[in-house]
Formats: C-alpha cells, structure tokens, sequence
C-alpha cells in the first residue's frame, strides 16, 4: 500500500510537470521567424523556397516549403539542392584565399603571371590589373560587359573565347575608378585559380571549400541529374501562377560560367557555409584551421566603394557600402552587415552574415522573386538588428510595391505597334555579321520573315519588326526577356550592297538585366547570307 501511494504521488508530480511545460508558450524566436517566412510567402507565394537562420554557431531556425517542381508533389526539404548563382563568387575568393595561405599566390600578384595571354582593351590595364582587381568590379568596363558569353544557356562560349573576347571590350570608365559588377574577370579569376592550384577549377573548388568544411551536397561541374537526386527547378512568373522555365537535362553540364555563378547546394550545406565565416576558428574536415585570420581581414576588406541607396539609408540607417573579395560590406543599424545575392532565370539565393551580432541566415528561392528576396534580407536583417522594430514583411513589401508604381520606376517605351520588317526594307542590309567579342550572327530572310540569329548562342534567335522608325528584335525564346533595339549605321554614300554594313544594339528597355550587353557590340558585315 505504501509502495503504490509512492507511486502514484510520483506519476502526480509528473503529470504536473508535463502539465506546466506544455502551458509553457513556444519559443518566442521560432514564433517571430515563422511570422517572418509566413507573411513572406503569403504575399508572394513562391513555388518553393529554403529559409534557415545561424546564432552563436547554431542553426536556431530552419524552414522549407513547396516543391522542387510547381505541382510534382516532390516536396523540398533542407538536403534539396538550390542554384546559389553569384553566392558562388564568395567560394571562388575562398578558393584563391586559401592559395594565399598557402603560398601559392598572392593578391597583387599581376594576372600576367598566371595567365600570359590574358588581355584588357587598354595595354596599361592589362599590365596592372593584379588578382584582386579581378574580384572587385573595378575594371572600368560596363556593368555585365560581355555577359552575353555567358547567358543565356545554353551556348557554345567558352572560357578561352572569354578570355579572348576581354581585348575587345571597350570600357566606359577609367580602370579603378569606380564599382560596375561584371562575371568576366571572375571567369579569369577561377581560371588563375587554376593555374595556381594546378588543378581545373571545379576539381580545386572541390578541395578546398566543399570537402573541407563537409558541404556533401554541394555540385559544380557536371554532374548527373538522378545520382545527386532532391534538385530544384527554376520557375518564372506568369501572371499570377510560376511556371516551370529551363528544367536540367539528365546530365548537367559544366558550365563556361561556374567560377561566377555555377554553384548549387542544399540548405544543410550553406549554413555549414555560414557558420564557417561566423567562427574565426573554424576548422577543416581534418581539424586543421580552415582559413588563416589574416585571409579572413582581406576577403572582408572594403575594396572598392559602392553607393548607398536611398533605400538602404531608409530601411537600415546605412552610412557605408562597399565590395570586399566576393562580398558586399555595408552596416545596418550600426552593425556590420557582409553579404551577397545570386540571380539566375528562375533561382534567387541571399546569404548574410551579421559578425557583431554572432549570425547570419540564408534564403534560396526556385522562382523569379527579387522583390521577395529583398523582404527577405530586410525582415531578417532586422531581426538581428532591431528586433523592437514594429515594421514586418507586409510593410516591406508595400513600399516596394509603391516603388514600382512610381512614374520613374520604368523607362521601357511602348513597343506595342510593330510590324515586320521586310526584305526590301533591309536591302544591302542582309548578310553574316560579325562582333569581335561576340562573334558572328546572321540578318537574313527565311520564308518571307527576317531574322537576327547568333551562331554561339542559339535562343538569340528572333524576328526583326518594325516599331516606328527603328528596328527591334523580338526573340523566339521565352527565356530571352530584354528585347533589343538594332540600328544599322547609315551607308554614308557607299553602295547598299557594299560590305560597309554596320549595325549596333541595346536593350530597349534600360533598366533590364545589365546581363544583356547589346550595348558593347558593334557588328560588321562579313559576308551574305547562306
């Protein structure tokens, strides 16, 4: 009797106990980050998306949500493989920064040394542009110069064609003058990396960032679709529904533009990347330190000074913004705030790191979602960094809303009355072009419809019409979204079926994807049409 009053006096104590922790209410952090992510995706309701959060060196949130592909039932979750896009640019840095520790290169070192062959348009750039020129967008060229090598995919650029196309491409600012983001000279920089490390880019990539710090589902290169399984597609929007644009092929390939943009990963993989940067003491997969202090300072160095935009002074108070190696360096509510962003058709990442505050997060999106990307960095940012602010991710989004709406926000002119142009309109005009970076391209008539197609990169293939009194181009391919304006040069008195023709390109409109460079070529006429 004594014995059962024992026993049940202590199931009563527990019951209280289970009792009062189940009273006890939800992790407040958890709380507010749902609230985050879920006010997020009710306003843009994205196809599919990776949210995790890293404090004092643990991961303290994470969230995935949709499907790999918009209505496949194959649910995303935190081993699912993202485009992390130019977040691959901080693991090439990496890359060359632990070549530094280890003696094989150093940042001043001239490109020269590695790459002989390499050249810039203007010989005294090509003789002082150093290793860490090429990683800070200072070169002088125009934002994205020559990035139509690179995109759309697929093409038949390669890196030797980069390599040699760079010579050709005329800059618009004086080298080391001020910040213009290009991919170019990151080719360069993975293929100095190579040359240094004395191995291909990819296989080095591998060795010194993925296996160390045990990022196990992270690809580059080429890889098979079905062997690394779990992978997310990207999706467009159309309306108000996404849309599955550009699916992987069973076998990816290795890509001209992986040093740049080429990197995929699962959500496990990148907070094994955050929390690599947020502990200095950080080691490899054999206990060693991963990353000296010294490369650490130098990779988050300010480089070259960025604007800051009425937005950023707006939403965070910030007074600074600059470029380190691979990294984008501003402060936010007076802390110290480094991080980058990824955009490729259909696939947005962000990762940001918080180093006074201890944290960082990341965000990977398989959708066309710039504007939910940025809520995402605000609503997040803030969470380290004002926690008591009362604005959430509806406000955030409202004010980019209004942004959008403004009578500035777009220059795009109306294009809509167009009609095509014909044979006889474009006479002495049709033949094979070439540009010296980008190579050659047709402007001929096939069954009544004149047509401009770039041999190296096929989804450039569209109709010439007619808008007013110029000439555009009106690509086949969905893909291509920045149409272009083509302007022959008048003939100057030259026989019209003379080899004089010339025509230059631009976007129409100006504030679509600097990606799109029709503004650095310049075509020639080299022959007629086959």
């Amino acid at each position: 009797m004594r014995r059962d009053t024992v026993r049940w006096t202590a199931l009563f104590f527990f019951a209280m106990a289970c009792a009062a922790t189940a009273a006890q209410p939800a992790d407040p952090r958890q709380a507010a980050l749902d609230r985050i992510v879920d006010d997020v995706q009710a306003r843009y309701r994205l196809p599919g998306f990776a949210v995790a959060v890293v404090e004092n060196g643990e991961v303290v949130y994470r969230r995935t949500q949709g499907e790999l592909i918009a209505g496949s039932g194959r649910k995303i979750g935190a081993d699912s493989v993202f485009k992390i896009a130019s977040n691959t640019k901080s693991m090439t840095t990496a890359t060359l920064a632990r070549l530094v520790d280890a003696g094989k290169l150093r940042w001043d070192d001239p490109v020269t040394k590695y790459l002989p062959d390499f050249r810039m348009h203007e010989d005294w750039v090509t003789r002082e542009m150093q290793v860490r020129d090429l990683l800070i967008h200072n070169s002088g060229l125009r934002a994205g110069a020559g990035d139509l090598m690179l995109w759309p995919e697929p093409n038949t650029f390669t890196r030797a064609d980069i390599l040699h196309g760079l010579r050709y491409l005329k800059p618009v600012h004086s080298f080391r003058s001020r910040y213009d983001y290009d991919n170019l000279l990151y080719i360069v920089a993975g293929e100095v990396a190579a040359k240094a490390g004395e191995l291909p880019y990819e296989t080095l990539l591998r060795r010194e960032v993925f296996e160390p710090l045990g990022l196990k589902r992270c690809q580059i290169g080429a890889w098979g679709l079905d062997a690394v399984g779990d992978v997310a597609q990207p999706h467009a929007r159309h309306g108000d529904r996404y849309v599955l644009v550009r699916p992987d092929a069973p076998q990816v390939p290795a890509t001209t533009m992986d040093p740049a943009g080429g990197v995929r990963c699962s959500l496990n993989d990148m907070t094994a990347w955050v929390r690599a940067w947020l502990d200095p003491q950080a080691r490899d997969s054999s206990g060693r330190p991963w990353l000296s202090r010294a490369q650490r300072e130098a990779v988050w160095r300010a480089q070259m000074p960025m604007n800051v935009s009425q937005r950023q002074r707006d939403w965070s108070n910030t007074h600074f913004a600059a470029y380190g190696y691979g990294w984008r360096l501003s402060d936010a509510q007076g802390a110290f705030k480094v991080s980058h962003t990824g955009t490729l058709m259909g696939m947005y990442s962000l990762v940001t790191l918080l180093p006074e505050r201890n944290g960082g997060f990341v965000v990977m999106i398989n959708g066309d979602a710039g504007d939910a990307r940025s809520v995402f960095d605000q609503v997040l940012t803030d969470y380290f960094t004002a926690p008591q602010r009362q604005r959430g991710a509806g406000w955030f989004a409202d004010a980019i809303a209004r942004e959008a709406q403004s009578p500035s926000a777009s220059r795009a002119p109306d294009t809509s009355q167009r009609t095509p142009a014909t044979s006889a309109q474009l006479s002495g005009r049709l033949g094979v072009y070439r540009d010296p970076w980008f190579g050659e391209a047709e402007v001929c008539a096939r069954d009544g419809t004149v047509t401009f197609a770039a041999r190296k990169s096929p989804l450039l293939t569209g109709k010439i019409v007619r808008v007013g009194p110029r000439l555009l181009v009106d690509w086949g391919a969905e893909e291509v979204d920045t149409e272009a304006w083509i302007d022959f040069a008048a003939f100057d008195g030259a026989s019209p079926n003379s080899q004089a023709a010339t025509f230059v390109m631009s976007k129409v409109d100006p504030d679509a994807d600097f990606s799109y460079d029709f503004e650095d070529l310049a075509f020639a006429r080299i022959g007629d049409c086959r």
